[in-house]
């Protein structure tokens, strides 16, 4: 007779799975952006910037990209920053896709969680219902940056899930 295998533990987006609306959109939010980095991680250098596709994109240039979009939108939106105050990378234009010679893995992921926390002490500022100006689209609230940003992380942490496993095979949210 064989032994029932024990359940994973609980992610950290299934711990919240009756957490109020803000809980939820938070564990979300965060559970991918630390997938993104787990994609970058345990690649060379060069590996990281190699082009398996032909646009500009790359593992480590998902993660300097995803750092300016962290900015733009919290800092730069939800904040009312200039972008002068915030400094490189604002925004994610298609300069931050391009990799200095001195980036690193390294550095760029740190980079990016430095971003990360950043937008999660400016968000707490905030309410869900509270709006901020936004140049194209008039108004927009918390709760819409959070679901853009949720939307927007996943759909590059997929872009390195495909990447990665071209790259050494790995696929999944672990590796």
């Amino acid at each position: 007779m064989t032994t029932p295998r024990p359940a994973p533990p609980l992610a950290p987006d299934e711990l919240v799975a009756a957490g109020t609306e803000r809980e939820v959109l938070e564990a979300f939010l965060d559970f991918h952006r630390e997938v993104l980095v787990r994609k970058v991680s345990g690649v060379s250098e060069q590996e990281a910037r190699h082009r398996r596709v032909p646009s500009k994109t790359t593992l480590a240039g998902l993660v300097k990209h995803m750092t300016g979009v962290e900015r733009g939108w919290f800092q730069r939106v939800l904040a009312g920053r200039p972008k002068a105050e915030i400094g490189p990378n604002v925004g994610g234009g298609d300069d931050s896709w391009e990799l200095a010679d001195d980036e690193t893995v390294a550095s760029l992921a740190a980079e990016y969680r430095r971003a990360c926390e950043e937008s999660r002490q400016t968000a707490a500022r905030f309410a869900l219902d509270d709006t901020v100006p936004q140049r194209r689209l008039g108004q927009v609230s918390l709760r819409w940056i959070y679901v853009h940003m949720i939307e927007e992380t996943a759909r590059h942490v997929g872009h390195a899930d495909i990447l990665r496993e071209q790259t050494d095979g790995a696929a999944g949210v672990d590796g």
